[in-house]
């Protein structure tokens, strides 16, 4: 795969220093104050949003080398990848970017210069930070890619620290930037090293305004440790999600629609991922049982392995998904009517626990789903407590009439996002990741009193 030469990550052979970090961090700043920063946000959205429909077109050249090495370099399915990359690039557009600008700023004007407030007795100003770093996590694209996104919507020169082995997307995204429009591009900076390689990452830090970072507690605990207390940190940490089904969802032969869309988020980038469910609570007294319910959703992840297969995993998950199911393998022989069980033959590519125990259960994903019955949302709650504050988003399947209700009382308990079942894994642009401002946290508000 030949691409030109643009950014650190296209010569993977050459050694880093921080040295070189620093003398990238002072290009970045010259380029900002010499193009990006003059560069009018409607611009940018336009461009942005030209990149977007070129990756959904199937003869797209960075969609093909995505495709044809993605699998490979990844770890999914070319079906997989297609279906991930479309779902994110269909969220890029003009009216979603400027959307989102609304949402954050109220008025985008707002980050070119002082606009005044409703109530006339002052203006504001958000300014972004002329230089930011992400420290990108390694399971999925679509957080690296969103970042690079929003920076670039700031008119923010960017350095991109991706995990070794999770470039491969990131840099095709930055690539067909520059390809669109050289001077878009040439505000982003790609680099690959290990985690933790405080040589190189403390340099990196005291070249910056601001740091957002995805990943464990403990590597945003070791990031803000070394961080300059002068420095901005925006850190997304460890999150889990579940699914909840109510009784009255099955009304108007739904059942098949419910059992597609939780599929759906099950195999979306192969349950990798804060997003992706552990767990899908269904509710027992519907027409349907929660038992029936795991028997169905094991047969649609047998269907979906036939045309949108999981990707290869190493051998250590393999053996994990192997051991786990021969605990509920024995659990099912004595237990039958609590426990059943259903999986992938000759191979590990799904498997289906159902339990009547509501206790919250970790998965070990690469879809492996747990079926758990409840008698209503309530008890999915107190047997999901010792997650509470750690779930990111619910995923729901109710009859009309009852969802509002369902919905506020998720929020009351913790939960930042609440969306349809079929919809974990694609949050809509403007999302508030974690319940906080897509770009209102990375700015500084100014208030000029008049």
């Amino acid at each position: 795969m030949n691409l030109p030469n643009h950014f650190f990550a296209d010569a993977p052979d050459a050694p880093l220093t921080p040295e070189l970090i620093a003398e990238s961090c002072r290009n970045l700043r010259r380029h900002h104050e010499k193009y990006l920063n003059r560069m009018p946000v409607g611009t940018i959205i336009a461009r942005l949003g030209e990149v977007a429909a070129e990756w959904r077109q199937p003869d797209n050249k960075f969609r093909r080398l995505a495709l044809e090495h993605g699998p490979a370099a990844t770890g999914f399915s070319r079906a997989t990848l297609m279906r991930g990359l479309d779902s994110l690039f269909a969220q890029f557009t003009p009216e979603n970017f400027r959307a989102l600008l609304a949402q954050e700023f109220g008025d985008a004007r707002r980050l070119d210069g002082f606009i005044a407030e409703a109530h006339g007795k002052k203006s504001t100003m958000a300014v972004a930070p002329d230089l930011i770093a992400h420290i990108c996590a390694g399971n999925l694209p679509n957080p690296a890619i969103t970042s690079m996104a929003f920076g670039l919507l700031l008119r923010s020169v960017q350095f991109v620290k991706c995990a070794r082995g999770a470039e491969f997307l990131p840099r095709l995204f930055a690539h067909s930037i520059w390809e669109t429009d050289k001077q878009l591009g040439a505000g982003l900076e790609i680099a690959v090293w290990r985690g933790g390689d405080a040589a190189l990452e403390d340099d990196l830090f005291t070249q910056v305004d601001c740091v957002t970072a995805t990943g464990s507690d403990e590597t945003l605990a070791s990031i803000r440790s070394r961080l300059p207390v002068t420095k901005r940190l925006i850190g997304y940490g460890h999150k889990l999600s579940f699914a909840f089904v109510s009784s009255d969802a099955f009304g108007g032969g739904r059942l098949r629609q419910i059992i597609e869309s939780a599929a759906a988020d099950v195999t979306a980038w192969d349950q990798q991922g804060c997003l992706s469910p552990h767990v899908v609570y269904v509710e027992t007294g519907g027409d349907v049982t929660p038992e029936k319910f795991a028997e169905r959703l094991a047969e649609e992840l047998a269907r979906r392995e036939t045309c949108e297969p999981r990707g290869e995993i190493p051998v250590e998950e393999a053996a994990a998904i192997a051991a786990r199911r021969g605990i509920y393998e024995i659990r099912a022989t004595h237990e039958p009517e609590t426990t059943r069980h259903w999986f992938s033959e000759d191979s590990t590519a799904w498997t289906v626990v159902f339990e009547a125990d509501p206790r919250f259960q970790l998965s070990c994903l690469n879809r492996f789903i747990y079926v758990k019955s409840v008698k209503d949302l309530a008890e999915a709650l107190q047997a999901s407590d010792a997650m509470r504050g750690k779930i990111s988003t619910v995923g729901i399947a109710a009859g009309e009439s009852n969802t509002p209700e369902l919905a506020a009382e998720l929020a009351r308990w913790g939960v930042t996002r609440i969306c349809p079942l079929g919809e974990m894994q694609n949050p809509p642009l403007p999302w508030r990741h974690d319940g906080r401002p897509a770009l209102g946290d990375l700015v500084t508000w100014t208030d000029f009193e008049l």
